[in-house]
Order: structure tokens, then C-alpha cells, then sequence
């Protein structure tokens, strides 16, 4: 079998066996100082000395000792001979089948695009890749000795999951990584996973939900948004002002069932004729609400009258909104209201009138229009126009010429003055017909009796 030594000279290798070229990894001329050596070996016999040794002495190999590690100096020359039990056929033949997948597996370190290295019980660095040493570059540090990434699991922990940040914040060069420490009998073995895409992903949903939150904080209208288990995860500031619910209830993330047993409890909601059925029923209205078909009014004792708006949110959730629309319904009463007196007005006069839009679309008439004409304008559905209205009125009146003129008026859009024109109707009432323009290019047409005495003809 070949002998397994090393010859130095003065701190330099000057010759060596290729079993001993093997076990430095370097080339048949290749010179390397004791350092290296040194540093070849370590892994084999621990640690050596940092200079030349010049005494004599014997190493067991770790966790091998019947292999062992002579050093025999001789004046500036220093031999090392390895001596260990000869190996068989077989171990030979499993030895060369380890090389063949130990050097594959180098290959797929070295060309692993995530960063792996290995630490001691000390947190010292003994092995790392070539992503790992990318890595310690970006970080700036002097040697690979030293971890890039702030990570401390406890001893306790066989995996600990981290995220960790590599370079400087301020140039831009920052990195994120999420490792991965697991542990090993030498210590433990660490995978670092860039996570750039989703720390930025991260950061710009915050913005979003900040953003959203300044616009839910502004918003008039109240919103809670329930989760997939039915608990309260959002609300802006609007719902404490519209339910006068406790901030310290909303933040405790109560239930669905819960958030409405406290607004029956605040009386911030109708009062139901039996609150148990009504409970029941709320599966009804979160189906409702989740199939984006839910809308109430609430008539609250206080006066007051909510909007209530359910909708359907992602991972099957819901969402309320509860606006106050209180001010609209009593705007919309007091037109109403308006409407109804002006009509009760209209219908007490004795004159038939009809008011047209801009467009020359009816908009109302009151009672004496309706017996005049015999037409009730509400009963149709179709719109009723000048052309319509003039041909009606038309058809019971005899020949005049003022039709087409009523049209025209009815439908100018600059400045009109108002005129009047005397009808008959073919049961022989006489009407004084008055056009009249209103705000808006609106027209009032008026129909009263007409009291002057009939022109009688002269007699021949």
C-alpha cells in the first residue's frame, strides 16, 4: 500500500505522496504554506499549531483513533505520516461510490442559488456554500467565521424559523431572508430563503391598509366587516358615533350575534315583535348579506333612521354598513309633504291647470282638469306630452287655430310671454285657455270659465 506523508521545508510543502496531495486537495506542483496545511487538516486531527511545529508528536484522527498523525521534526524540515488500519475490497469499493456522490453533492452546493452554512455549539461558522459567501460579501464582513444574518435560536429549539435583514438599509443593498436553523450533532445547519418580494408585498399591503384606514376614518358611513367565523376584525370610527357602542366591545372582536344583541341592547335598532325568531332569522340575513341582497331601513326610537347595507367579503366573511339617512327621509317627507299641500291647493281652485315640463311632459294636474277633460293623467303609464295632451283636448273642442301655437309655447326655450285665447267645446262651454312660462322653462296651462257675454251678429 502507498505511504501517506508530507515533507515541509522552512514552512513550505516541498513533497508529498498522492494519497497526501489527495487528502490537501491540491495539484501534484502545487506549493502551500503550513497555514494551509493547517487548515487542510484541522477538520481531520483539530487543531494544529499556527507555526512549523518543532517537537515531535502523535494525533488520532477524530473519532478514529486507530488512525493517527505523526510529526516528526528535523531541524527546519517537518515529516507527517499518516498511519491507519490497511481498508478492504469492499470498504475501498463503498469509499470510491462516497466520492463519486460527494463530489455531485459539491457540485449542487456550489451552484445552490440559497445561501446554507453550518455552525458550532460556539455559533461559529465551519461550513458554508458559495450563496453563503455571496452573502457574507453583500454583509461586508472581514471573514466567513462570523454569521451575516442576526439570528439566535435557543438551544432548546430542534427548528427555528427567523427572519433576518443583510446590508444597508440606506444604499439599497438590503436583503431580507427567512432561515431555517435546524439541529445537527455538530451544531446546527442553517437555509436562508430570499423573502425581498414578500417583504415588499408586506410593506405595501400596510400602506394600503393605512391608506384605507385614513379613508375609513373619514368615511361617514359605518362599516363592519365580519370574518369567515362571523367575529368583528374591522370597523372605522364612524360606527362609535352612529351606535354609540363601547370602543373597548367592538375592539374585542365580538360575534355577529353578539355585535347585534348589543345594538338591540343600546336600542340602536328596531325592537323586533319577538327578539327570539329574530335571532334565528339572522342566518337569513347573513345569507342575504352574503349574496349582496341585504338592505333594511331601520326606524330607531330615537328618531333617527339608518340605512343598513350588507355585503359579501372575501373568504367568506360579510360586511354592514350603516349610514344615516335620516336627514334624506326627512327632506324627502317635508317634499312629499310639499307636493301634497301644493296638490291640495291646485285641486281647491276652480280653474282646470296643467303644469308641463321643459320637455313638454305633464308633470300634474289638479281635480277641475281631470272632470274638464275627463282624463286622469295618473292612471297612465305612458308619459303624457303637449302633442298628446293638445290632441285631446283637441277632440273635444271645436276647430281653433291655438293647438299648434300651445306646442310651440310649451316647448321654447328662450324667453316667452304669456297669452290667452278663448275655446268652445262641442257640448258648448266657452273656457278662456291662459299659457303661462314657470322657472325652469316650465308652462302652466289654464283653463277657466269664460264669463264675457257672447259676441251676438249684427242684423241685416
Amino acid at each position: 500500500m502507498e505511504r501517506t506523508e508530507i515533507l515541509v521545508s522552512d514552512g513550505m510543502l516541498t513533497d508529498a505522496t498522492l494519497q497526501a496531495r489527495h487528502l490537501l486537495e491540491c495539484g501534484p506542483a502545487e506549493q502551500l504554506t503550513w497555514s494551509e496545511i493547517a487548515t487542510a487538516l484541522r477538520p481531520f486531527f483539530g487543531p494544529l499549531p499556527e507555526v512549523q511545529p518543532t517537537e515531535a508528536a502523535v494525533l488520532p484522527a477524530i473519532g478514529d483513533p486507530e488512525t493517527l498523525l505523526t510529526l516528526t521534526p528535523d531541524g527546519n524540515r517537518l515529516r507527517l505520516t499518516f498511519i491507519g488500519p490497511p481498508a478492504g475490497v469492499g470498504e475501498c469499493l463503498r469509499l470510491r461510490a462516497d466520492l463519486r456522490e460527494l463530489s455531485q453533492l459539491r457540485h449542487v452546493m456550489a451552484r445552490t442559488p440559497t445561501p446554507i452554512w453550518q455552525t458550532d455549539s460556539t455559533r461559529q461558522v465551519v461550513w458554508g456554500n458559495a450563496s453563503f459567501d455571496d452573502l457574507c460579501a453583500r454583509a461586508e464582513l472581514p471573514d466567513r467565521s462570523t454569521q451575516p444574518l442576526d439570528i439566535l435560536p435557543d438551544d432548546s429549539e430542534d427548528i427555528h424559523v427567523s427572519r433576518a435583514s443583510a446590508g444597508k438599509p440606506g444604499d439599497g443593498s438590503q436583503s431580507w431572508y427567512e432561515v431555517q436553523s435546524y439541529r445537527v450533532p455538530e451544531g446546527r445547519l442553517h437555509f436562508a430563503q430570499n423573502i425581498d418580494a414578500v417583504i415588499h408585498a408586506e410593506a405595501a399591503q400596510r400602506n394600503f391598509l393605512q391608506t384605507l384606514t385614513r379613508i375609513f376614518a373619514h368615511l361617514p358611513i359605518a362599516l363592519a366587516v365580519f370574518d369567515k367565523d362571523l367575529r368583528l376584525v374591522l370597523f372605522n370610527p364612524a360606527l362609535l358615533d352612529l351606535t354609540t357602542l363601547p370602543a373597548e366591545f367592538l375592539s374585542g372582536r365580538p360575534n355577529l350575534l353578539s355585535f347585534f344583541d348589543m345594538l338591540r341592547e343600546k336600542q340602536m335598532m328596531p325592537e323586533p315583535k319577538n327578539y327570539r325568531s329574530w335571532r334565528d332569522k339572522l342566518s337569513e340575513v347573513i345569507a342575504a348579506a352574503s349574496s349582496d341582497l341585504y338592505v333594511e331601513t331601520w326606524n330607531l326610537p330615537s328618531g333617527l333612521t339608518y340605512k343598513i347595507t350588507g355585503r359579501p367579503h372575501p373568504d367568506g366573511g360579510v360586511a354592514f354598513l350603516f349610514e344615516d339617512i335620516s336627514a334624506e327621509i326627512s327632506l324627502t317627507r317635508r317634499f312629499r309633504q310639499e307636493i301634497e299641500v301644493t296638490q291640495a291647493v291646485l285641486d281647491c281652485l276652480d280653474d282646470a291647470v296643467a303644469v308641463f315640463s321643459q320637455l313638454g311632459v305633464l308633470s300634474f294636474c289638479n281635480d277641475p282638469y281631470r272632470q274638464l277633460w275627463d282624463n286622469d293623467p295618473d292612471s297612465s303609464i305612458a308619459e303624457i306630452g303637449i302633442a298628446e295632451a293638445t290632441r285631446d283636448w283637441q277632440a273635444r273642442c271645436r276647430p281653433s287655430p291655438i293647438w299648434a301655437e300651445l306646442r310651440d309655447f310649451t316647448l321654447t326655450l328662450g324667453d316667452r310671454a304669456g297669452w290667452d285665447a278663448e275655446l268652445q267645446t262641442l257640448d258648448g262651454q266657452r273656457l278662456l285657455c291662459r299659457a303661462e312660462p314657470l322657472s325652469g322653462g316650465a308652462t302652466l296651462i289654464r283653463f277657466s270659465p269664460c264669463l264675457c257675454p257672447a259676441k251676438i251678429p249684427a242684423e241685416v
